[in-house]
């Protein structure tokens, strides 16, 4: 799950951004409204987490305008405003959730979870391919019953193959979903997270790298190795 941060406190944003990271989601920071519409207008996110009050204005006035342009992602406001009239102006004008500062981590992770399950054509809670089951809120996989243990990114990158089982993953596409803003496409990064994840599956021929493209998650009967895609030699 991706999400987009504005927040402009210093010392705030990066406990955020490494606590929401720890949890499983891939998170691109931003200080500003402006550079919240540059990044909403060429990223894909799954929630938005708004701090109402940043240096170019009131992130609430961005979020009202740009759901009269059709933004549909859901958002949830960070305020230290607890006034019960501050909320409702909020949740009218385009929220979809509200949490007063300070707050607990752990709530705040909860609520992201479950907002970015909404977001329109949202994946399933619950992906199975093969002996494999991963549970999306309780962040767990399982291979034939058998609880696994993956890290954070692993579990990013195997939730992506496994929404597309049998189909070919890009490794821009995994870049674009798993990893941030600063992170380099054209490093290797893709090809040594897909060896670790390999080892924890410890299932030979699962994964499948089609050369010159990505990866294919394998489904039942068709886990036969590393093999050279159709065509993209």
């Amino acid at each position: 799950m991706k999400v987009l941060l504005l927040e402009d406190d210093a010392e705030l944003a990066p406990e955020v951004v490494a606590g929401l990271r720890r949890n499983g989601f891939v998170v691109d920071h931003v200080t500003t409204c402006a550079d919240t519409d540059l990044q909403v207008a060429v990223t894909h996110y799954d929630c938005l987490v708004l701090d109402r009050r940043v240096p170019d204005g009131d992130a609430l006035d961005w979020l009202a305008a740009a759901r009269a342009d059709g933004l549909r992602v859901p958002a949830l406001m960070l305020t230290a405003r607890a006034e019960v009239g501050d909320r409702v102006d909020g949740f009218e004008r385009g929220a979809d959730d509200y949490l007063v500062k300070p707050f607990a981590f752990p709530e705040l992770v909860v609520r992201v979870r479950a907002l970015a399950q909404r977001t329109p054509g949202a994946r399933p809670r619950l992906l199975t391919a093969g002996g494999l089951t991963l549970d999306v809120p309780r962040h767990r996989v399982t291979l034939d019953g058998v609880l696994l243990t993956l890290t954070a990114k692993e579990f990013a990158v195997l939730e992506v193959l496994m929404e597309h089982a049998g189909e070919v993953v890009t490794r821009a596409e995994l870049v674009e979903r798993c990893w941030d803003e600063m992170s380099e496409p054209s490093s290797n990064v893709v090809d040594v997270l897909m060896g670790q994840l390999r080892r924890r599956l410890g299932v030979p021929g699962l994964i499948e790298t089609v050369r010159g493209v990505g990866y294919r998650l394998g489904t039942d009967g068709d886990q036969d190795g590393d093999r050279d895609g159709a065509g993209t030699r």
